[in-house]
C-alpha cells in the first residue's frame, strides 16, 4: 500500500469518524475503478463522434447530420431532452395521422356504400 492510500485512507476515517471493514474498502475501490472505466468509455465514444463529425462535414450532403453531431457534443442533456421531445411529437402527429385516415376510408366506406 502507497503512503498517499494509506494518508486517503486516513483521512475518510476521519471523516466517517471509523476505520473501514475490508469489505467497505474493496467496495469503494471497485466503485472508483468503475466510475473511470465509465469516464473512458465515455470519453471515447466522444472521440468517435467528433471524427465522425468530422468525416460528415467532408461530405456536403451530410453537411445537416454534422450540425446535428455538433450539437448533441456541445450540448449532450439538452440534445436528449429535445429528441424526446421530438419523438414523442412524431408519435403524436403520426397517431394523428392515422386515425383521420382511418376515419376519412369509414366516411367514404358509408357514403358508398
Amino acid at each position: 500500500m502507497s503512503s498517499q492510500q494509506i494518508e486517503d485512507e486516513l483521512e475518510l476515517a476521519r471523516e466517517m469518524g471509523r476505520w473501514l471493514s475490508d469489505e467497505e474498502r474493496d467496495q469503494r475501490v471497485a466503485q472508483k475503478l468503475e466510475q473511470k472505466l465509465a469516464l473512458e468509455r465515455a470519453q471515447r465514444v466522444r472521440q468517435r463522434l467528433i471524427v465522425l463529425a468530422g468525416v460528415f462535414l467532408l461530405i456536403p450532403p451530410l453537411w445537416p447530420v454534422a450540425a446535428g453531431l455538433a450539437v448533441y457534443l456541445l450540448f449532450p442533456q439538452t440534445f436528449r431532452r429535445l429528441m424526446l421531445l421530438a419523438g414523442g411529437s412524431l408519435l403524436v402527429v403520426v397517431t394523428l395521422g392515422v386515425s383521420a385516415l382511418a376515419l376519412g376510408i369509414a366516411l367514404l366506406w358509408i357514403l358508398l356504400t
